[in-house]
This record gives C-alpha cells, sequence and structure tokens, in this order.
C-alpha cells in the first residue's frame, strides 16, 4: 500500500565548474516506502550500471556529462488532494453459514440460491421423532423423581411428633437425646376433662332420641345428678336377660372433677330412663408413637401440659433422612434438566436464518439426510449484500492521516469506467508487522454496490486531505533547503532563452518558499511567491549508457524523473540542444 505522493529527484547541471542544482529538502507525504520487488530490480539495474561504467573506464572511453535544460512555468492556483491509496478485496456487508447441529431427514427446504431471506425466515426442517421421543423419556423421569422427593420430604414431616387427641400429657416416656425407633410409644395423652357413659335403654324409647338431646345423669356413689349431652345412639338393638330389648345411647358429662373411670352413674332422657348403671370412660385416652426413627432434638411439651389435636409435642433429628432428602432433590433437578435439554434441542431441528441476505451457497436439499456423526453440517450460505465493506492495511506512517468519515474513491477492473464512493468506518488500532514494516487495518464502507460483488478486487485512494485554488507548483520545481527558481525583477527579455556562467538560466534566482500539501505532480506554496511569477525547473535528457540504465532503474522502482514536459507557454526549455541535434 502506497501514498501516491512522488519525492523529488535530485538534478545535475551538465558542466562541471557550476554549482549542481540541490535536491529539494522537503519530503512529500506520499511514496515513502516501495514496494520491494521494485527495490530490488532497481538494485539490478544500477549493478548492471556500475559494471557497464567501470567496463567504460577500463576500456579508455570518456563519459560525457548530462546536459541540463530547465523548464519555464508561472505560479498558478490549482486544487490539490492527498490521497492514501492501495488494493484490497471485497467482502459482503456480514455472512454466516448456517451449520446443523442435529442429525436426521431433512423433511423441507424451501429456498434456493440466489433467494433472499428474511431473517428468522425458516430453512430447513428436519424430522424430531426421536428428539420428541426423548422429550417424552425426560417427562417420565421427572414424575418418578419428583415423587421420590416428596416421599422424602413427607419423612421429614413426620419428624415432629403431633399429638393425635386433645387433652393432658399424661406421661412424657422420652427424654432430648434419645434415639427413637419406628412405632414407638413416646407419650401418652388423656382428655379427663369430659366423662362419656354408654347406657342401655329401651328400644322403644331409644328410637325417639336424637343427638344433641338433653340427658340426666345421676352418679350412684353420691346420687349428685349431672346434666348430660346425648352423642351417640346405636343403630341396632341388643336383647338383654329376660328378652328385653334395649338401644346402647352414649351420653357426655363434663367432669366437675371428681368423676373418675370406676365411677358408676346412670341416666334419664326425658321420661324414658335406662335398664341398668354403666361406668364412666374417658372421653380420649391415646397412646402418641413414633412415625420415623430419629433422636430427640427438642421436647416441646412436659407431663402435665394440657394439649390440642395436631399441637407438635416433639422434634426428632435425622441425618439419614436428610441426606435422602438432599439425594432426591438432586434427581429431581437433573431429570428437570434432561427435560429441559431434550425441549430446547427440539429448536435445533427448525433452522432458520439468523440473518437477512442472499442465499449464495445451497448444501443440502429436501429429503437428504443428516449425518449427526460427522459433527456441524454446513447447509448454506447467506451473503448480507445490502452494503460491501473491505479492508485496507494502511502503512504506520500513513495511518495517522486517516479518519472514521472519510471519502473513499473505489474502482475495480472488473467493472470497467465505473468508479464507486466509499466511506471510512474504522480504523483499527492492533497493527501487524511483517518485515519490519507495519501496517494497520481499516475498514471502507461502500453502499452504492451496482455491479461490484464479494471478492472482487479493487483499487482505494481515501482522501485524506484537500485544498481548493491554492497557489501551487511543480513538485520537481521545488530543490533542497525548499527553494525554486524565480525570475528576478531585473531580469531583461532574454530571460531562461540560456544558461549564465552559474548553469543556472539567465535571468532567474533561488527564493526560499514556505511549503504545504503535494499531491503527485504540485505542491501548495504558502509563502515566497505570488500568482503569475515565472519559475524555472531542471528537466533531464539522457545522454549516455549510464543515463539510459538510470532511467531503466527509475522505470524500475515505479516513477521516471519527474517535471517532464514542455515550458508554459510552449516554448523551447532553456538549455535545449538545437534541432536536428541528438541529446548526447
Amino acid at each position: 500500500m502506497q501514498t501516491q505522493q512522488t519525492p523529488t529527484e535530485g538534478k545535475q547541471d551538465s558542466k562541471q565548474d557550476a554549482p549542481a542544482p540541490e535536491t529539494p529538502f522537503f519530503e512529500p507525504s506520499g511514496k515513502k516506502r516501495k514496494k520491494r520487488r521494485r527495490v530490488i530490480a532497481a538494485a539490478a539495474v544500477a549493478v548492471l550500471a556500475v559494471v557497464l561504467i567501470a567496463l567504460r573506464l577500463a576500456g579508455g572511453g570518456k563519459s560525457q556529462g548530462p546536459q541540463t535544460s530547465y523548464v519555464l512555468d508561472t505560479v498558478s492556483r490549482r486544487d490539490i488532494t492527498v490521497v492514501v491509496s492501495g488494493s484490497a478485496a471485497l467482502e459482503p456487508a456480514d455472512s454466516y453459514v448456517v451449520n446443523a447441529l442435529v442429525g436426521g431427514e431433512i423433511l423441507s427446504a424451501d429456498f434456493e440460491e440466489g433467494d433472499v431471506v428474511e431473517k428468522d425466515q425458516l430453512l430447513y426442517q428436519i424430522d424430531t421423532d426421536d428428539v420428541e421421543n426423548s422429550i417424552e423419556r425426560s417427562r417420565l423421569s421427572v414424575e418418578r423423581a419428583q415423587m421420590s422427593y416428596d416421599q422424602a420430604l413427607d419423612g421429614r414431616e413426620d419428624l415432629v411428633i403431633e399429638a393425635n387427641e386433645s387433652g393432658v400429657v399424661v406421661d412424657l416416656m422420652v427424654e432430648e437425646g434419645d434415639s427413637i425407633s419406628v412405632g414407638q410409644t413416646i407419650a401418652s395423652i388423656r382428655d379427663s376433662a369430659t366423662m362419656t357413659l354408654c347406657l342401655p335403654f329401651p328400644s322403644d324409647d331409644a328410637a325417639g332420641f336424637y343427638i344433641g338431646q338433653a340427658a340426666s345423669v345421676t352418679l350412684d356413689s353420691t346420687f349428685e345428678t349431672l346434666t348430660g349431652t346425648v352423642t351417640e345412639i346405636a343403630p341396632v338393638d341388643e336383647v338383654l336377660a329376660g328378652n328385653i330389648m334395649v338401644r346402647n345411647v352414649t351420653i357426655e358429662v363434663q367432669n366437675p372433677g371428681g368423676i373418675a373411670p370406676q365411677s358408676m352413674a346412670s341416666a334419664m332422657v326425658g321420661t324414658a330412663a335406662c335398664t341398668q348403671s354403666a361406668a364412666f370412660e374417658y372421653q380420649a385416652e391415646a397412646a402418641v408413637t413414633a412415625a420415623a426413627a430419629g433422636t430427640v432434638g427438642a421436647l416441646l411439651v412436659q407431663e402435665g401440659d394440657e394439649v390440642a389435636k395436631n399441637q407438635a409435642i416433639l422434634r426428632l433429628e435425622s441425618d439419614s433422612l436428610d441426606d435422602s432428602i438432599r439425594s432426591a432433590e438432586l434427581s429431581l433437578r437433573d431429570a428437570q434438566l434432561s427435560l429441559q435439554s431434550a425441549v430446547d434441542q427440539l429448536d435445533n431441528y427448525s433452522i432458520t436464518s439468523p440473518i437477512a441476505g442472499t442465499i449464495v451457497e445451497k448444501n443440502y436439499k429436501q429429503g437428504d439426510k443428516i449425518d449427526s456423526g460427522s459433527g456441524l453440517s454446513s447447509l448454506c450460505t447467506i451473503f448480507d449484500l445490502s452494503y460491501l465493506t473491505l479492508t485496507l492495511n494502511v502503512d504506520e506512517l500513513d495511518v495517522s492521516k486517516i479518519e472514521v468519515g472519510q471519502e473513499v474513491d473505489v474502482t475495480a477492473e472488473a467493472v470497467e469506467g465505473q468508479s464507486y464512493r466509499g466511506v471510512v468506518t474504522k480504523v483499527n488500532i492492533n497493527g501487524t508487522t511483517m518485515g519490519g514494516v507495519t501496517s494497520y487495518p481499516v475498514t471502507i464502507r461502500i453502499d452504492e454496490t451496482g455491479g461490484l460483488l464479494p471478492g472482487m478486487n479493487v483499487d482505494v485512494e481515501i482522501r485524506v486531505q484537500s485544498e481548493s485554488g491554492v497557489l501551487a507548483v511543480p513538485v520537481s520545481a521545488v530543490e533542497r533547503g525548499n527553494r525554486v527558481l524565480v525570475r528576478s525583477e531585473s531580469a531583461g527579455e532574454n530571460a531562461g532563452t540560456a544558461l549564465g556562467e552559474d548553469g543556472l538560466p539567465i535571468g532567474y534566482e533561488y527564493r526560499e518558499v514556505t511549503l504545504g500539501i503535494n499531491d503527485d505532480d504540485y505542491i501548495q506554496i504558502t509563502g515566497g511567491l505570488e500568482e503569475g511569477e515565472s519559475i524555472a525547473y531542471a528537466a533531464y535528457e539522457s545522454n549516455s549508457l549510464l543515463e539510459q540504465m538510470m532511467g531503466l532503474m527509475s522505470g524500475a522502482a515505479g516513477g521516471g524523473p519527474a517535471g517532464g514536459g514542455a515550458p508554459a507557454g510552449g516554448g523551447a526549455p532553456a538549455g535545449a540542444p538545437p534541432d536536428g541535434e541528438g541529446g548526447r
């Protein structure tokens, strides 16, 4: 990649006693590095030239110096544009290779190469029978794991032992730290506040009783009368001695404090009296047993405490049960993940376009079978051709001139007579060094791409600086020390028609100037010259084999001596040989 700016080459005077014009001091900001193959070719030609000179000198030949002529020109205004140029291959705005992640038969592929597709448009549908079976198996595994986990949690609930009846804890048979086995009795609960009597009544009378009916209970020992309530009436009759038909009726009585299970009593319901007395019973008396094994971690009640039904009375601890619950939880989670993975995999069987673009390659069609064992299969390739891009590697000496937004001129040999407009979209500072030279990738975008295709090689020129209507002179007119030969104010009419004793055109003298930007041919003058002033600069005429070889070398290096051309106004160059004479 070269910057299109040509350095001015040195000049020699044809007379040995005249001072040789000096090479311009400035270094144009253009082609600072030539391609290596040109340098190699130039070096080879230079070596050949040295050999030829040596042979000529050895043979007694006499070399003649070059005859210098001068081109006359005028300081004028021009437009100067500095560019950085190079070549690169075009790429699409985006590209994507669609790969298959699963195997199976392709059921549909309703598109062809050249078709334009939208983002998320369905491209391929692959048979899903296998994955659907896998999903069903995974669902069953989740259900089984959930059941195991629920059972494990139920076991944790069994570690909290509850009262199975309301009443008073009359016996607590364990202490904290005791080991408990399944079915072991740990406490006894009794409800002594309410006593029950189960008394036989004549069947005819009992048939008219109802639940909740008031009853009068008389204690046999003290003949004390208490109020009771009918809570149960037997559905069938019984036959007592003497063929008396009776029906058992249960009556509840609030214990005033002196009634014990051995106390006897009789009762009347309305006007009907029981046929015989019966002993009181506690309304509830139950043994509490452990439903799970473990160690007593905490006693929540003490003997004599009154408890309600389902109230917790102690809590067990069990490391083995905790481990079982954790294991069941992990098994459930693993089954759920397997199911989710199978469901997610189902999406891989419907392959959609990841980008909007054009199908440039289709490798599989409907009916083809994708082998899941062969790794990723490239199904098709999509290019986004809404615009094209290219990456230009810019030399380290030029990259500081490049900025995002700069305009770029693009041409392609494949599209003759057509030029395109691009813009710099990115300047990457991650450079690459090869052979001691570092270059930086610059991304360029081209929106109007008619006739261009990805992969085409194009030439680009980035406009890094531009000035309009500035004073300018040919690059060859500026010599070392930033000097220019300018016609003096005292010059006569014969100025520039011949060379003086100093080897310079008559009537011309050096003047120091201030320089600005330059392109391949012209350089801006910001001070020291005025528009319309006459200038002169040296032009070469080859007069020896050596100069011919130097011309070859210059051509191999990519450019000839600058400043050639006719003088301004069509006049002959100062110092030119007469018509009909050779330049040698």
